[in-house]
Parts: C-alpha cells; sequence; structure tokens
C-alpha cells in the first residue's frame, strides 16, 4: 500500500503529509473510530494518503506516564519509518521518569522525536520551580513541546506563563479550538520565534492565508487529531488553501521535518 502511494506521489498527483498530532489506545473518553495499535494506524495513514506521523498513547494520559512511554515506544519500533514517538515528562521531584541524562538517551535510542505535557490532568504546574531545569534541557536540545489546548490548557495562565519562562522553548500548541483562535495564539507567535500552530482544528474563513501572508507558512503545522476527528478534513483545507504549493508543501510536512532534523543534530 506504501509503495503505491509513493508512486502516486511521485507522479505529481499529491502532496506529502507529516500528522503531528494522532494517537493510539483505548482512551477513557469515546472515540468514533479508536485505533488500538501502531498498525492499525498505519493502515488508515495508508487509506488517507498520510506518509508520516508523530503519534502517543492514552495510556500516557489516562493511566500512567511511565507504561505509556514504554508502550509507544514499542508499538512504533516495526514502524520507524512512518512513526515518530511522543514521550510524556512529568515533574522529576516525584521520580516517575528517569533522570534527564538517562531519558535523553532512551528518547533517541527509541526513536522519541517529541514531549508532551497534561499538566492539568497530571496535577503539576508548568512553572520554572517545579520543572526549569527539565524545560531548559528541552529547549537547548530544540525538542517540540506539544501542549493541547483539550486538555484544559489554558492560553494565558499556562501557555503565556510558559513561553515567558521559558521564551527558547519550541513549543507546539495543538487543539486551538474552533472559530477564530487567532487572538490567542497570534501574539505568541510574533514574540517567541520557536512557537508553532497545529491546524487541525483551525477553521477560520482564510484563516491560513492570511496567517500565512503576515507571518509565513513556516510557523503552521499540519495535524488530524486523528482518531477523535478524520484524517481528510485538513488534508482537503490544505491543499485548496488560497497559498503557494511551496507554502502548502511547508505546512503538509516540510515544518515537522526540519523541526525534528533540527533537534535530532542538537541532540547529537
Amino acid at each position: 500500500m506504501l509503495r503505491r502511494q509513493l508512486d502516486w506521489r511521485e507522479e505529481g498527483m499529491g502532496m506529502r503529509f507529516f500528522d503531528c498530532n494522532t494517537y493510539i489506545g483505548l482512551p477513557r473518553r469515546g472515540e468514533l473510530r479508536p485505533v488500538k495499535t501502531a498498525a492499525e494506524l498505519v493502515a488508515e495513514m495508508d487509506r488517507a494518503g498520510i506518509e508520516r506521523a508523530l503519534v502517543w498513547h492514552y495510556t500516557q494520559r489516562d493511566w500512567s506516564v511511565g507504561e505509556g512511554n514504554r508502550m509507544i515506544a514499542e508499538a512504533i519500533a516495526p514502524h520507524r519509518e512512518r512513526l515518530v514517538g511522543t514521550w510524556c515528562i512529568l515533574p522529576p521531584q516525584c521520580e516517575e521518569i528517569p533522570p534527564r541524562k538517562e531519558f535523553f538517551k532512551a528518547m533517541k535510542k527509541a526513536g522519541i522525536g517529541a514531549l508532551r505535557a497534561f499538566p492539568a490532568e497530571h496535577r503539576w504546574h508548568p512553572r520554572r520551580e517545579v520543572i526549569g531545569e527539565l524545560f531548559d534541557e528541552i529547549s537547548e536540545r530544540g525538542i517540540p513541546l506539544i501542549m493541547s489546548c483539550d486538555e484544559h490548557v489554558h492560553w494565558p495562565a499556562t501557555l503565556y506563563d510558559v513561553m515567558r519562562e521559558f521564551p527558547t522553548l519550541t513549543l507546539v500548541i495543538t487543539d486551538v479550538g474552533l472559530w477564530g483562535p487567532d487572538r490567542f495564539f497570534r501574539p505568541l507567535v510574533e514574540n517567541y520565534q520557536n512557537v508553532y500552530v497545529e491546524i487541525s482544528q483551525y477553521i477560520l474563513a482564510d484563516g491560513i492565508k492570511t496567517f500565512v501572508k503576515k507571518y509565513g507558512a513556516e510557523r503552521l503545522l499540519f495535524g488530524t487529531g486523528f482518531p477523535r476527528q478524520d484524517h481528510g478534513a485538513m488534508m482537503l483545507v490544505v491543499k485548496h488553501a488560497e497559498i503557494s504549493e511551496a507554502d502548502k508543501e511547508k505546512i503538509a510536512a516540510g515544518n515537522m521535518e526540519r523541526i525534528l532534523a533540527a533537534s535530532g543534530e542538537k541532540s547529537s
């Protein structure tokens, strides 16, 4: 299936997509069509025409961070050409994740390219006195930290405070909310050069067009929110956005690949 899709792209009939917001596992909250395994996710990506994805596991949020990190590393192992894993972080005080040096070494070995934080779900505050040394090293290494606005992450109380304390952090904001969240995220984009916006919920007439005109295409990332949302919706939005083909390609895959490549170079 993948071979046929790559041939299809080589013939110029489509573009490459890298989904930076997808997950596997059985959630505590109902989903329309959950995917339990990495193999099931890859099959759905094949169906939609998505080449690669940055993926996390519901166990990381809903049950155990340590066990969930182990599970996503095992799940992606047979699919490393298609899937990049995401680990979850916690403050170090309760010793629930390995020490920093060990943690980052294990990340690289396991094919983990990004991190997620669920501070409200996991009952901690993303402040310097809580997690400062870890966030400083994440910033230095250029590792993308993903925070979802669907996970009780609030614009002023969380995202603005995080960037004020850690201004060089590579922050990917996902699930930004429907109907014009620009007033929330544009100030962060303007003030912090490493803030990126994932577009799975960016449903706004000419939203991508006007954002790209003002800030360029480099700060937007393609994501789907699958399986809660369907793959095809934002693929269609990107393909038909009134921007250049080069800018579409950046949003669809190029920006995420550039971020991960830069992080890999700094972590070598």
